[in-house]
C-alpha cells in the first residue's frame, strides 16, 4: 500500500477585494484538503462574502460557490469547518461586497 505525505499548511491569507481573486492554487501533481476557512470583517458595517472552490479551467461563481452573498456582521468573524478536496490547479477564490474583510484558509497538501 502506498502512503501519501500530507503536510498541514496555511493555504491562504489575504485581504479580500470586490472582484474574485485567487487566494490559493493547488500545485501540480497535488490534491489539497481544505479544512478551515475564516473571514474577518474589520469594518463598521456588514460585508457580503463570496467563496468558490474552482476546478482547473473553471470560473468562480454560483456553480462552484461554497458561500454566495453570505453576510458577515461588522467587526465579526465567520468560520467554516469541514473537508473539501481540490485537485491540481484547482483554486480557492474569494470576493466581497466591499473592502475591509480578510480570509485565512488552512488544510493540507497530498502528493
Amino acid at each position: 500500500m502506498a502512503f501519501q505525505d500530507i503536510t498541514g499548511t496555511l493555504l491562504a491569507q489575504a485581504a479580500i477585494t470586490t472582484g474574485y481573486t485567487v487566494a490559493y492554487t493547488t500545485p501540480a501533481n497535488t490534491r489539497t484538503f481544505v479544512k478551515d476557512i475564516t473571514f474577518c470583517n474589520t469594518t463598521v458595517g456588514a460585508i457580503d462574502i463570496y467563496l468558490s472552490l474552482v476546478p482547473d479551467g473553471g470560473t468562480a461563481g454560483a456553480a462552484n460557490a461554497l458561500y454566495f452573498n453570505h453576510s458577515v456582521a461588522a467587526y465579526a468573524t465567520f468560520q467554516w469547518k469541514g473537508v473539501q478536496i481540490l485537485n491540481a490547479a484547482g483554486t480557492i477564490q474569494v470576493k466581497a461586497s466591499a473592502t475591509g474583510c480578510t480570509v485565512n484558509a488552512s488544510g493540507g497538501e497530498a502528493r
